[in-house]
């Protein structure tokens, strides 16, 4: 890894935010998928999840543009197994909806653990995700048409969630736990070893300041070796 990567990676890793997140319900258009992923990953965003009663629902890479190498998408069959996970993790969630109780997307406290919910294309976010929401939220229409693409709307609110933060001081420092960091520096900078450590079922090295890995010899022997045929 050279010295210009590891400074981008350790860069990009120093902004990620744990703590925020969003839920796609029943997005099932590919290019819809991946435009959010990618947007999380400009915006700091660690991991994001998904729901898909059904198998078969694909991300694009094009359209993701390398974002899913950097984001992990957690997938769920039920909603509610999605939001007690992200409850589990201390998150608000916030759901997209046109409302009585729906307040101007810009008044949430987006410096609070937060799940953006967004929903299906043409039906939203279901009832039964609508129920388990701390709020719902609205983007002001000025115009003809109430709603926004998906991704644009994810796009939008997730900004002003990243316009909070950074004036909270919530970038620029690591806020992912140490384990975590050090996966992701040896998966990033050295994918190819990383590759090899899950064939072989090897533990990750640390690495150390210089971005290079710290192993002992039984380790890089066991790297050397040739992996084992599976049993039929």
């Amino acid at each position: 890894m050279s010295p210009e990567r590891f400074a981008k990676i350790k860069a990009v890793l120093a902004m990620r935010q744990p703590d925020l997140t969003v839920c796609m319900e029943e997005v099932h258009k590919a290019h819809n998928l991946s435009a959010v992923v990618r947007t999380a990953d400009a915006i700091g965003i660690h991991e994001v999840h998904a729901i898909f009663p059904q198998k078969g629902v694909r991300m694009r890479p094009h359209t993701a543009g390398g974002s899913l190498n950097w984001v992990k998408v957690h997938r769920y069959r039920h909603i509610e197994e999605a939001v007690t996970a992200l409850r589990t993790q201390g998150m608000q969630i916030v759901a997209t909806n046109l409302s009585a109780k729906a307040k101007d997307f810009r008044d949430i406290d987006y410096t609070q653990p937060t799940a953006l919910l967004v929903g299906q294309e043409l039906q939203g976010i279901s009832p039964e995700a609508l129920a388990l929401a701390d709020h719902h939220v609205v983007i002001p229409m000025l115009g003809m048409v109430q709603s926004l693409n998906v991704s644009v709307a994810s796009a939008l609110i997730l900004y002003e969630a990243q316009r909070q933060r950074q004036n909270a001081g919530m970038y620029g420092h690591s806020r992912l736990p140490e384990t975590e960091w050090q996966r992701l520096l040896f998966e990033r900078g050295y994918p190819q070893l990383a590759q090899q450590c899950n064939r072989k079922g090897l533990p990750f090295p640390l690495i150390d300041e210089a971005g290079e890995v710290q192993a002992d010899e039984d380790w890089w022997q066991a790297m050397r070796a040739a992996t084992p045929a599976k049993e039929a």
